[in-house]
């Protein structure tokens, strides 16, 4: 009621200001006479009726002040716990925002974003778990008292870019630190591009030469992590761009894994010269085999023969 009387108060002091002065809406003619007039009307309804009849709109920003109308009244069933956990869940989302956002390019959203990452799950398990004073519980008054449900919807959103990202195989539990194997990774990382950058631009039969090892280890550790599923969007990313900057070198050092490679595909290509003249070398010798035995007989037959005629 009293936000009803004050818009009254309002209008009609509105009203009266360009009924009476020379304001821009202009001066409503007396077309009715006083005597007339009924002593029974307020001065509200007098003036509405004298600027209806001489077609004046009044000003509604004058009449509806801004401050009036965007004032709208607290909401009783939120407790003041509530209101400051919702409070720090608001500094904390833009702080992981404006960390996220310069991460983009180059990758590295896990390894500088975990700390503030884990500040804002952590205010948010305290918002849907955990019981304030007085067993005040704010789930309900911030997650689900409207259809929109936005402090729900905001963490949910970012919860899907950390999950994307695979960020909790790079990140210790609780979100202390980076892992190990992320820690070992990264100074590999930083060796072989310390190793690229130290000989000129255009020389690259240099760093072929001397950078080969680095490179190679940096290519067995990446492997490994990604056979154990420890590997995280930074981490991808990251050799990506050392592999193409690899390939942009133009490389053409021999890796040592090869010679296997080539000595079983030279025992592959000389297998079949050596079946088939194995095969034929075994061959001959059976036929000899076979003919020995025929010549003895023929020879013993022949021996008989000539001790009969004798």
């Amino acid at each position: 009621m009293s936000l009803y009387k004050n818009c009254l108060i309002l209008l009609a002091i509105n009203i009266f200001s360009p009924v009476s002065g020379d304001g821009v809406n202009g001066t409503a003619p007396d077309t009715t006479d006083k005597r007339t007039q009924s002593p029974s009307l307020s001065p509200p309804v007098v003036a509405a009726a004298e600027l209806n009849s001489a077609n004046i709109k009044p000003d509604l920003d004058s009449l509806f002040p801004l401050s009036l109308l965007s004032s709208f009244p607290e909401d009783p069933e939120v407790s003041d716990y509530c209101s400051e956990l919702l409070h720090i869940f608001g500094q904390r989302y833009v702080a992981c925002v404006s960390c996220l956002v310069p991460a983009a390019r180059p990758v590295k959203v896990c390894q500088n974003c975990y700390s503030s990452y884990g500040s804002l799950a952590n205010i948010y398990r305290n918002i849907s778990g955990t019981l304030g004073p007085a067993n005040v519980s704010c789930k309900d008054n911030l997650l689900r008292s409207d259809r929109l449900m936005l402090v729900n919807l905001l963490y949910i959103n970012l919860e899907d870019v950390w999950s994307k990202s695979n960020c909790k195989q790079c990140i210790t539990k609780e979100f202390q630190s980076l892992t190990n194997d992320t820690l070992y990774f990264m100074a590999m990382l930083n060796q072989t591009r310390t190793c690229f950058e130290k000989y000129p631009q255009g020389n690259h039969s240099e760093q072929c030469k001397n950078c080969n090892s680095s490179y190679k280890g940096l290519n067995e550790l990446y492997s490994r992590m990604e056979k154990n599923q420890s590997l995280c969007i930074d981490i991808e990313d990251a050799m990506n761009m050392t592999r193409r900057q690899w390939t942009n070198f133009n490389c053409t050092v021999a890796r040592e894994e090869t010679v296997p490679i080539i000595a079983v595909s030279s025992f592959m290509l000389f297998l079949p010269i050596i079946f088939y003249l194995s095969s034929f070398l075994h061959s001959e010798q059976k036929k000899r085999k076979l003919i020995h035995p025929k010549r003895a007989k023929s020879y013993s037959s022949l021996t008989n023969i000539q001790d009969k005629l004798n």
